[in-house]
């Protein structure tokens, strides 16, 4: 992700960077708490692997000033070159011994990229509640004692995407300093559609 060298700068030559903040909660299986992984980013009407970028957590992604008892929250940063994506989903795991368990919380956002700059795509909450009916499973049915004791297969994710721009933007200069003295322009996402994806998660 962007500014892993508190050294890096931003300038009008720069490749657009796109930050959001990131909260994932268990309200499901409260022992289970997931820990991001993998941000998923795909160019539009991706074929091949090199058209599907995974963002990875660093360790200067894990929002420390966060409360606690809110989730696992995260600043992330995404260095994108010009053209349109679709933010597809988070990628998280839970560990508590002997169960490993993993999540995915979808977002199938689109994201136009053309000019240089700074901009902050809104903070994502992505709770884990139980899964009613045909919803989408928060986390492969697959290994099934692992997931379903995390609560992985048999929850589902609520997705809600806000405008926390007076916070996460303090939160992101307190930490980077190579916005400093940087516009950061807002532009965020649409509201997430739980519709679309239920779609994507019959077909995938």
């Amino acid at each position: 992700m962007a500014f892993v060298d508190d050294a890096q700068k931003v300038t009008e030559t720069s490749k657009p960077i796109f930050l959001m903040t990131a909260t994932i909660k268990n309200n499901y299986k409260l022992s289970y708490q997931p820990k991001l992984i993998v941000v998923h980013v795909e160019k539009a009407g991706a074929k091949e692997a090199a058209d599907r970028l995974n963002f990875t957590m660093d360790d200067k992604a894990v929002n420390t000033a966060a409360p606690a008892d809110a989730g696992n929250s995260y600043l992330l940063r995404l260095e994108l070159e010009a053209g349109r994506y679709e933010i597809r989903g988070l990628t998280s795991q839970s560990m508590s011994f002997p169960f490993v368990a993993m999540f995915f919380a979808p977002l199938h956002a689109p994201l136009d990229v053309s000019k240089p700059g700074v901009y902050y795509l809104g903070h994502v909450a992505a709770t884990v509640r139980e899964r009613q009916g045909e919803e989408f499973k928060a986390g492969p049915s697959v290994p099934l004692i692992d997931q379903s004791v995390a609560g992985a297969s048999g929850g589902t994710f609520d997705v809600e995407i806000t405008d926390r721009f007076a916070s996460d933007e303090a939160a992101f200069r307190a930490k980077f300093p190579a916005l400093n003295g940087v516009t950061i322009q807002k532009a965020v996402l649409p509201a997430f559609d739980r519709a679309k994806a239920q779609q994507w998660w019959a077909t995938n």
